[in-house]
C-alpha cells in the first residue's frame, strides 16, 4: 500500500513535468531590426490553461507584467509597446541600437505552471553588395547607363560613388525612391569612370566591388603634323592624331588614291617631285561608326625644306636686306666721289635741249660742243644775251671746220 501511494506520487510528478516541458513557448527568431523600424515577437504556440499574469522582459528589464485585464508597461516603453491579449504578441517600435538583444515571455497559469519562450532581435550585418551595370557598348550623346545593386541585410541606406566620390542626382543622373538604382541619360565622355555603391544599418556596412563604366565618343580633333615644304632626297614623316575612345584607327590617301598605309605615321624615305600633293588622314572609331579626316599639302622642290611653308628663315632675310643696303650705300658713295672728283660733268640741257633734239634729227655725225662764253673775236663782241644770269653757252666744233653758234634762246640776240 506504502508503495503504490509512492509510485502514484512519482508518477504525479513526471506527468506535471513532461506537462510543463511540452506546454513550453515557442517563439521564431532571432528577428532582424532596423533602426526606426519595428518588430512583432509572438509565440507559435498558445497555452491551454486559464492565465494568470503574463511578463514580456528585454534582458533583465521588465517591460509589461500583470493580469490579461490589467496589465502594467513600464514607463520607459510606454510610448514605444503595444500587446496583443489574444496572441501574447509584443510590438517594440521606434528600434534602436541598444533594443538589440533577448526578450523573453513568461506566462503563469491557473494550474500553477510556469510557460517561457525567448527569442532575439539583431541589427543583421549587410553581405553580399554588388553593383550590376550595362553590359553593352556607350555611345556619347546617344546611349543610357542603367546601375542596380543589391545586398544581404537590414537596408537603412544607400550611398552611390563614382571614382570615390559621392554621385549627386542632375537633369542627367536619376536615383530610385529607395537609391538601389541609378540611371544615367544620356551619357557623356564625362561619366566614364568607376561606381560603386554603400549598403548601411546601424550594425553595418559594406561596399561593392566597383563597376567601370567606359563612354565611347569621336574621332574629333584629326591633325597631322609634318613639314609642308621640303628638298629633293629627304627623308619626310607626317603624323596623324585623333581625340577617340577607343583609339581610333588611321588611313592614308595621297591625291584621292589609297595608299595601303593603316599606321598613324605616313613615312616618304626619300622626296622626289612626284610626292608633291595632298595627304589625307583618316581616323575612323569602330564602336561609334564615325570617321574624320584632316588634308595636309606638302610641297617638294629645289631648295626647299627646313620651315613650313617654304619661307626664308629669319637670318637668311635680314642677311638679304644687310647685303642690299650695303650695295646700296656703296653705289650712292661712288656717285658722290665721281661727281666730286668731276668724274661725271655737271650737264645743264634745260635751255638747250631743242637744239640737241634739232641736231639729232638731222642726222650730223661727230657733233661737239665746246664753252664759248669767254671767247670774242678782236674787235668783235660777242653778247650773250642777259649776263647777269650763270649760264653756259655752246658751240657745234667739227673737225677740219669752222664753228657754229647754235641758234640762240627764244628772247635772245647775238650781235657784232
Amino acid at each position: 500500500m506504502m508503495i503504490s501511494r509512492g509510485l502514484y506520487g512519482t508518477l504525479w510528478i513526471l506527468s506535471c513535468f513532461g506537462l510543463f516541458l511540452s506546454e513550453d513557448l515557442q517563439i521564431s527568431g532571432p528577428t532582424n531590426g532596423a533602426v526606426g523600424g519595428s518588430v512583432v515577437f509572438a509565440p507559435d504556440n498558445l497555452p491551454n490553461t486559464s492565465i494568470i499574469t503574463v511578463q514580456w522582459h528585454f534582458g533583465s528589464t521588465v517591460i509589461l507584467t500583470g493580469p490579461l485585464d490589467s496589465l502594467i508597461i513600464v514607463p520607459a516603453y510606454r510610448d514605444r509597446v503595444s500587446f496583443d491579449r489574444n496572441t501574447f504578441a509584443l510590438e517594440l517600435w521606434n528600434l534602436r541600437l541598444e533594443d538589440s538583444g533577448i526578450y523573453r515571455l513568461t506566462v503563469l497559469t491557473s494550474a500553477g505552471g510556469q510557460l517561457t519562450g525567448e527569442t532575439s532581435l539583431v541589427f543583421e550585418n549587410i553581405t553580399n553588395v554588388r553593383v550590376i551595370g550595362p553590359e553593352e557598348s556607350l555611345i556619347e550623346a546617344e546611349s543610357s547607363a542603367n546601375f542596380s545593386s543589391e545586398g544581404t541585410g537590414i537596408i537603412t541606406s544607400v550611398q552611390w560613388m563614382k571614382d570615390n566620390r559621392p554621385l549627386s542626382p542632375s537633369n542627367s543622373i536619376i536615383f530610385s525612391s529607395d537609391h538601389r538604382s541609378v540611371s544615367i541619360s544620356p551619357v557623356q565622355r564625362s561619366d566614364s569612370g568607376e561606381y560603386q555603391c554603400t549598403y548601411r544599418n546601424p550594425a553595418s556596412s559594406q561596399t561593392a566591388k566597383p563597376v567601370r563604366l567606359i563612354i565611347n565618343y569621336g574621332p574629333e580633333d584629326v591633325s597631322v603634323k609634318g613639314e609642308d615644304v621640303v628638298d629633293l632626297g629627304v627623308r619626310v614623316s607626317l603624323s596623324c592624331s585623333a581625340n577617340s575612345e577607343p583609339a581610333a584607327s588611321f588611313s592614308w590617301k595621297f591625291n584621292e588614291t589609297d595608299t595601303n598605309v593603316t599606321t598613324d605615321t605616313f613615312t616618304i624615305n626619300e622626296t622626289d617631285f612626284t610626292h608633291s600633293g595632298d595627304y589625307i588622314c583618316t581616323a575612323s572609331n569602330n564602336v561609334t561608326k564615325r570617321n574624320a579626316s584632316h588634308k595636309h599639302t606638302l610641297t617638294v622642290k629645289v631648295g626647299g625644306g627646313g620651315g613650313r611653308g617654304g619661307g626664308l628663315s629669319s637670318g637668311a632675310i635680314a642677311g638679304i636686306v644687310i647685303g642690299v643696303l650695303v650695295a646700296v650705300a656703296g653705289i650712292c658713295g661712288l656717285t658722290v666721289y665721281l661727281t666730286k672728283t668731276k668724274k661725271i660733268p655737271k650737264i645743264n640741257l634745260g635751255q638747250h635741249g631743242p637744239a640737241r633734239g634739232a641736231a639729232q634729227s638731222r642726222q650730223e655725225p661727230d657733233l661737239n660742243y665746246a664753252d664759248i662764253s669767254h671767247f670774242q673775236k678782236a674787235g668783235e663782241r660777242v653778247n650773250l644775251g642777259n649776263t647777269s644770269e650763270s649760264s653756259t653757252e655752246y658751240a657745234e666744233v667739227k673737225p677740219g671746220g669752222k664753228s657754229r653758234a647754235p641758234p640762240p634762246p627764244y628772247g635772245h640776240q647775238v650781235r657784232t
